[in-house]
């Protein structure tokens, strides 16, 4: 299947898509991608061609996104909280010479860009609106779901960011293995908070939402506050999450707000059990933990609905084969832990202009996550730490998620996350960085002879931080990179 034709699973008059109040039947919607399709077209935009998309999340977006897979062209999604600098790389990676933005950049303003001047065209991301303009051709019945369809680019927290190129049977597939476990319908109601440009937001609140026919209700405010607030209202049924908004909804909710509420999905990391348990016991129900990476399009796993394990990213997908192994690519006995392979028709074709990379990483037609984890003899699978957060102390290897699951459970910690440092003598050592809730207090010796009692004493962190804010990655994970 091609992204663009998920557009034909929603009945004509129904919802499709709610933007700031402003309303989108499915009807309306396929005349606005239509339009956007032509606009495009008369650009020059063709098979292949990359078309970069920088701007909040609108229905508009959405369009753009549909417009330009119906070309075949390839869409290249960029973090709309990147600087100039860091868009000027990908925009010159990707090989991008269009630009759909919700602001224009002033590329001579910083010597970092100043090549870009006059070689990027940039529209408006609603530019299709103007006028009218003659039909673009339809794509050739040669063009199959193997076409690249989008390119995502990874966060870059080792390096320069990698751009993971998206087939169109990639993405849809992925949507259909979705669908399979958590049977989305025509009459939900889902929620559209997490970023357009990350790819768990593509897949969960908007490709699968299409396939299943149902209503998008994009929000997108400063003050996520009012979130709480908007699902009452919007009377939502699925709710896909990031660690920082469940934190939200716990300080700031009422079980009356998710009474709707058939769903709460929570991805982009690991939520400590601390936290799944004072949400369950506020709303009673559970939180659905699951799994991706970009590379894998990305969902790789969750947890069915009606045998939610607590501490588990749930079961893999249908058609997702998974494998936990060794160094040498050796599955481990069953509840060992090993690297986190992952194979199946959702992943990635590979890094865009980076064989060398794209080699490393797939391997015999298994993708390596980087994440370590183990699996129980139910076949439920549970992430242990990301395999580059290790810490080695003295040849001892130490898994920072163990750590933290413990600081979140020590009364008055808000947030917490564990890195290593480097040391003369052990090579490395832990750090603690934690936040408190707002009116209580955390002594670190305290916490530190706390930790000393639960753990070996090799995992006990050597330094504690206490910080007013924890720093975040969009898609809500803690940036441990700023943290080093």
């Amino acid at each position: 299947m091609l992204v663009h034709e998920l557009l034909s699973f929603g009945d004509p008059d129904r919802l499709a898509v709610c933007d700031q109040g402003r309303s989108y039947t499915y009807r309306e919607l396929r005349d606005l991608v239509r339009r956007c399709r032509n606009a495009l077209y008369v650009q020059g935009v063709r098979q292949q061609t990359p078309v970069a998309l920088f701007s909040r999340k609108t229905v508009h977006y959405i369009v753009a996104y549909l417009a330009i897979a119906s070309l075949g062209a390839i869409a290249v999604p960029v973090n709309s909280q990147l600087s100039q600098r860091e868009v000027g790389y990908i925009l010159r990676d990707s090989g991008t010479r269009l630009l759909l933005t919700g602001r224009s950049f002033d590329w001579k303003a910083q010597p970092a860009t100043a090549d870009l001047d006059g070689k990027i065209l940039q529209l408006p991301m609603d530019g299709y609106l103007q006028e009218e303009v003659p039909e673009a051709p339809a794509l050739p019945p040669s063009f199959t779901d193997r076409e690249p369809f989008v390119i995502i680019y990874t966060s870059g927290t080792t390096g320069a960011p990698k751009g993971a190129l998206l087939s169109h049977g990639n993405v849809t597939c992925n949507a259909r293995q979705v669908q399979d476990v958590l049977h989305i319908t025509a009459e939900d109601r889902v929620l559209g908070v997490l970023p357009l440009y990350h790819c768990f937001c593509l897949i969960t609140a908007l490709m699968n939402p299409l396939l299943a026919g149902a209503s998008i209700f994009l929000y997108d405010s400063v003050n996520l506050k009012d979130i709480v607030h908007f699902i009452r209202q919007q009377r939502l049924t699925v709710l896909y999450l990031v660690p920082s908004l469940c934190s939200l909804l716990i300080r700031r909710g009422s079980p009356e707000d998710l009474a709707a509420v058939r769903y709460t999905i929570l991805g982009g990391t690991a939520m400590p059990l601390s936290v799944l348990e004072a949400f369950e016991a506020k709303y009673h129900q559970p939180i659905i933990e699951g799994y991706g990476l970009s590379e894998a399009s990305p969902v790789v796993s969750v947890n069915p609905p009606e045998r939610v394990k607590k501490g588990s990213i749930g079961l893999p997908l249908p058609g997702i084969q998974v494998k936990i192994a060794d160094p040498e690519g050796r599955a481990v006995p069953q509840g060992g832990q090993g690297e986190l392979l992952v194979k199946g028709d959702n992943v990635m074709l590979g890094y865009w202009h980076r064989p060398e990379a794209t080699a490393a990483t797939i391997v015999d037609g298994w993708l390596h996550t980087g994440d370590i984890a183990r699996e129980d003899r139910d076949g439920y699978l549970q992430i242990v730490d990301r395999l580059k957060e290790m810490i080695i102390s003295m040849g001892e290897n130490i898994y920072p998620r163990e750590i933290e699951e413990l600081v979140y459970a020590y009364p008055g910690i808000e947030e917490a996350a564990v890195i290593g440092i480097p040391d003369k003598l052990q090579g490395q050592t832990g750090c603690c960085c934690y936040t408190v809730r707002e009116g209580e207090t955390v002594d670190p010796k305290a916490l530190k002879k706390y930790l000393q009692q639960n753990l070996a004493i090799y995992k006990v962190p050597r330094v504690f931080r206490q910080l007013e804010t924890m720093p975040h990655l969009a898609t809500g994970k803690i940036a441990k990179k700023d943290l080093r």
